[in-house]
């Protein structure tokens, strides 16, 4: 080691060094314990109802069909499949160009 670093081992540590130690605050404890029982966890329960009560909300209607020309306006194919749909088609949400919805087709 004195090789690499010339002087190393000569330099005495230093007195105080290993006589400080972090003493946390009794307050600060107590401020961050409070807040934790007080704050977070009532927060955590009222998001968890938040997600309960939005996931017995119902479903929602699909609106008509339309056919508006301007909605599907296409300058170039999209590059997914047959090109009328995109990375993230759905088969419940998106449309069919002039057809509509796929459950409403047959």
């Amino acid at each position: 080691m004195s090789t690499l670093y010339p002087g190393a081992g000569s330099v005495p540590p230093t007195a105080g060094a290993a006589s400080v130690q972090w003493h946390p605050r009794r307050e600060a404890q107590l401020t961050f314990q409070a807040l934790t029982y007080f704050v977070e966890l009532p927060g955590v329960g009222v998001s968890m109802l938040n997600v309960f009560l939005k996931s017995h909300h119902g479903d929602h209607k699909r609106p008509e069909f339309l056919t508006y020309l301007l909605l599907h306006i296409r300058s170039k194919p999209s590059p997914y499949g047959d090109g009328n749909h995109t990375l993230f088609h759905s088969l419940h949400v998106n449309l069919i160009e002039a057809e509509g919805y796929y459950s409403e087709r047959n």
